[in-house]
């Protein structure tokens, strides 16, 4: 288990105020990386700009994947300056000299107020705050018309993309297995089964074959475990157990983003290298959860909660039910897949391969817990995430395993064709 310790957040995990970014970005706006500044970049200042704009009143996948689509048009209006990688989508017509810094800033905005125009208005304060920054003159106005230019091809690119449709959620018939709504709320994004992947074929290319059998040995050694260790009053969940559960308990669409930008901070990264980690990451992560979510919405699997308090119908006489039993934490959609398995794996894999190395140190803080967990490679990190999934009574440890098989199948396709270096 990896180190914990609660203290106060250090700088480069804190949230930068856009104040601070704002000074910062006049030095950045002629291509000054990350190393010599020491602080963020334009890359890192609008990843949380538009993090902010878009966890407001939305679900957690659904966040991502539209954080995904904004950094798209993040690392296409960079590499289309800066080259080095070749475009995701947009190829812009890059007039001499331009801002990186402008085109950043004008494709995110582009992008969040055609898609988060709830947040239009307070994105447009902070974009004006931002070009203030940015020394008048021919590079501001060239990088603001290259940023443009890429928020209109990525705003074509996902027309008629179904993020924006109104999906029901249809009850099947109760029984044995089946999901049922763990709150008095419907289920959250039911909707992401049929949006358009960012990169995938379909959402369904990487579907997994299925929950285990409810009368298989598998499902009853699964049913035991999150019975034992996910009940919300367990006597054998550990302190440390509950308090991995907890921390991991923050809005993912808040938390990795946070910790992605510290890295790229901590590592020294440009522009375009910081563009090109976050926007692996990020799409990768996109489509990982929409495959998540169409085999969630697909096999419409019971939560253990349901599963344990009427195990006396599942037609397996290893399971015991208990209709007393709650689990620690409680999430509104279907168990099978782990959501945050398919979002964490599909993480740690194109981190490992931007790298090269999956011995990459890293910590993350939780807002839930007030600490800050380190790890010394990544997949130390995804390996907590499962079992916090099991010990908080979400998830059955089979789900956990099969949905890091969707996030290291999506990830290894994204990075096998997409964002490669230019000539590779």
């Amino acid at each position: 288990m990896s180190l914990m310790r609660t203290r106060r957040w250090p700088i480069l995990a804190v949230v930068l105020a856009l104040a601070v970014a704002a000074v910062a970005v006049g030095a950045r706006a002629s291509r000054t990386s990350a190393a010599t500044s020491g602080q963020g970049n334009a890359v890192t200042d609008w990843n949380e700009i538009a993090q902010n704009a878009i966890v407001v009143s939305r679900p957690t996948a659904s966040a991502l994947v539209l954080e995904g689509i904004v950094q798209a048009a993040v690392y296409d209006a960079v590499v289309g300056i800066e080259g080095g990688y070749e475009p995701f989508v947009a190829s812009p017509t890059v007039p001499r000299p331009a801002s990186t810094a402008a085109a950043v800033a004008a494709a995110a905005r582009g992008v969040l107020v055609a898609r988060v125009p709830g947040q239009a208005a307070s994105v447009d304060a902070q974009y004006a705050a931002y070009l203030a920054t940015i020394p008048d003159g021919a590079a501001k106005v060239n990088g603001i018309t290259v940023g443009e230019e890429v928020a209109q091809a990525i705003l074509a690119w996902r027309a008629g993309d179904g993020f924006d449709n109104v999906v029901a959620y249809v009850q099947p018939p109760p029984g044995p297995g089946v999901y049922e709504p763990v709150a008095p709320t419907t289920p959250v994004d039911v909707k992401l089964k049929q949006v358009l992947p960012l990169t995938l074929r379909s959402n369904s290319q990487f579907r997994p074959d299925g929950p285990n059998p409810l009368t298989s040995a598998e499902y009853a050694e699964d049913f035991d475990e999150v019975k034992a260790y996910g009940r919300a009053d367990s006597a054998v969940r550990t302190p440390e157990q509950t308090e991995v559960a907890r921390f991991w308990a923050e809005n993912a669409a808040v938390q990795s983003p946070r910790a992605l930008r510290a890295l790229a901070i901590a590592r020294g990264l440009g522009l375009a290298e910081t563009a090109r980690m976050l926007a692996l990451v990020h799409v990768a992560g996109a489509d990982a959860l929409l495959a998540c979510f169409d085999a969630k919405y697909h096999y419409l699997f019971w939560r253990p909660v349901h599963a344990i308090q009427r195990a006396d119908t599942d037609g397996n006489p290893a399971t015991v039910p208990d209709q007393t039993w709650r689990s620690l934490l409680t999430v509104n959609h279907p168990e099978y897949p782990s959501a945050h398995a398919c979002w964490t794996t599909s993480m740690t894999e194109t981190l490992a391969a931007f790298f090269g190395i999956d011995k990459v140190a890293l910590s993350m803080d939780s807002t839930v817990t007030g600490t800050t967990r380190y790890y010394t490679n990544l997949n130390e990190l995804a390996k907590e995430v499962y079992d916090a999934r099991v010990w908080a009574g979400l998830h059955f440890r089979n789900s956990t395993t099969e949905g890091a098989w969707i996030g290291r199948k999506v990830a290894r396709y994204v990075v096998a064709n997409f964002f490669q270096p230019t000539g590779a």
